[in-house]
């Protein structure tokens, strides 16, 4: 059957229009793409969730094994209703928490928590009633140490939020640098010797996303507690931690280099070690320079060795002839 020139020129104009919308679609899929990954990263937050007084999620690459130990330490207001109905996200990456512990309150000691947990593609849904108002989750990350240059990346979920929230990393032993986003501004040297850098970060609401990423370099295999560890002789290695970093404002006066701080508690007691022989060496030396000007006479009574000079034995007191 044949068409008319008009009846051609419609379905051109159809064929045109449907291709124009087509490529429409495909580029709004393509711009929109990336958004809808987020939201589905973290649409799936758990509802009904209490809100925190205060959250700090603390990093620690590489302190006891070659992966990042992640700690977070939450705390419900004084007016929380309790018991507290919590569920969060660890990364399924992590295999799951190896801790899960409630405590009145921050300065208390830690006791296990029963929980329950979900297992999903991306995540580890951990969920609990919490009689308390302190919660305290650990677990383990991988973290690759294969190069000098070490890089991880901790992305809170969002599922609680808070009114306070604090971001605290400890800087591996044997670093020489280390950057992380947000800036952490604080730091402070703790009384294992290594460096804590931190930052007060303010409200986060629930379903809102922080990724905490660091990088830094270290030439050593050896975890930070392998290399605190005393030696077979009782002393610790040096801690080569290179320069000072630049911190801003907030800088506690502990932030010397931890390697300086651990060098001089080693060379302090060598120090007073040398100078007591060298007092004990300088006695024993005059005690013999005695003993050379002595007379070569004796007491008649007890025995002992005079000195030049001597009316009187220095030991029983007799006269001497």
């Amino acid at each position: 059957m044949k068409r008319s020139k008009k009846q051609l020129g419609i379905l051109g104009a159809s064929a045109h229009a449907f291709l124009r919308s087509r490529i429409l679609i495909v580029l709004l899929a393509i711009v929109l793409f990336p958004a809808i990954a987020v939201a589905a990263a973290g649409g799936n937050a758990p509802k009904g969730n209490p809100r925190l007084d205060s959250l700090q999620i603390e990093i620690w690459p590489e302190f006891d094994r070659p992966a990042a130990l992640v700690i977070l330490k939450g705390e419900l207001p004084a007016s929380a209703a309790l018991p507290a109905d919590v569920s969060l996200r660890i990364p399924a990456s992590s295999g799951g928490p190896q801790a899960v512990a409630f405590a009145k309150s921050g300065s208390n000691d830690l006791l296990n928590l029963k929980y329950e947990r979900e297992d999903s593609k991306n995540f580890v849904t951990l969920k609990f009633k919490l009689p308390d108002r302190v919660f305290h989750i650990e677990f383990y990350d991988p973290l690759s140490t294969g190069t000098p240059q070490r890089n991880y990346t901790y992305v809170w979920p969002g599922d609680l939020a808070t009114d306070r929230l604090a971001v605290m990393v400890q800087e591996p032993a044997g670093t020489l640098d280390l950057t992380a986003t947000p800036a952490l501004g604080t730091t402070a040297t703790g009384q294992d010797g290594l460096r804590y850098r931190s930052s007060q970060l303010g409200a986060l609401e629930a379903g809102k996303q922080l990724p905490i990423k660091i990088a830094y370099t270290k030439t050593s295999s050896q975890t930070s507690k392998e290399m605190l560890q005393p030696q077979a002789d009782g002393s610790l290695p040096a801690l080569s931690t290179g320069p000072t970093l630049s911190t801003g404002q907030g800088t506690s006066t502990g932030d010397a280099p931890s390697g300086w701080v651990l060098g001089l508690s080693v060379a302090l007691p060598l120090v007073i070690a040398v100078i007591a022989i060298f007092f004990l060496w300088r006695r024993r030396r005059a005690l013999a320079t005695v003993d050379v000007q002595g007379t070569g006479k004796f007491c008649s009574k007890c025995g002992k060795q005079t000195v030049q000079g001597d009316r009187f034995c220095a030991k029983c007191g007799a006269a001497l002839k």
